[in-house]
């Protein structure tokens, strides 16, 4: 058995940015059931990403596009002119693949649809921050 240090260091460090409190919930769950992963703060509107991405330094940003404030297009563009960055799934229910292209050019590493399966979502995460 890993000791709490151990398991501390070798788990990745996830901040959830979606305004919508039902999917944060959802991946709140799914964040702490799994245990490469760990959640370090959650946003719900696109400036608190900023500032909890800066305070927490996660591995990773699950971001939604659709946000107040700021949405996370222009999270991603602000986001890319800092150092360091995570890296970025962006989880959205906008489907299409100019939305899809939109994303990855302003800085996401990877792009997922809202409704995809728990296992797809944690995998994606625990992937990107490897």
């Amino acid at each position: 058995m890993s000791n709490p240090v151990e398991l501390a260091r070798s788990t990745s460090r996830v901040v959830i940015a979606d305004d919508n409190d039902g999917i944060r919930v959802l991946l709140r769950v799914l964040i702490e059931v799994d245990d490469r992963l760990r959640l370090v703060g959650e946003a719900t509107d696109g400036r608190q990403a900023l500032e909890l991405v800066e305070a927490e330094q996660p591995d990773v940003l699950l971001l939604d596009l659709s946000m107040p404030g700021l949405d996370g297009l222009q999270v991603l563009t602000e986001l890319r002119q800092r150092a360091p960055t995570p890296r970025v799934l962006v989880y959205s229910g906008f489907s299409g693949p100019e939305i899809r292209e939109a994303a990855l050019r302003a800085g996401a590493d990877d792009f997922l649809l809202k409704g995809a399966e728990p296992n797809e979502i944690v995998d994606r995460l625990a992937r990107l921050a490897s």
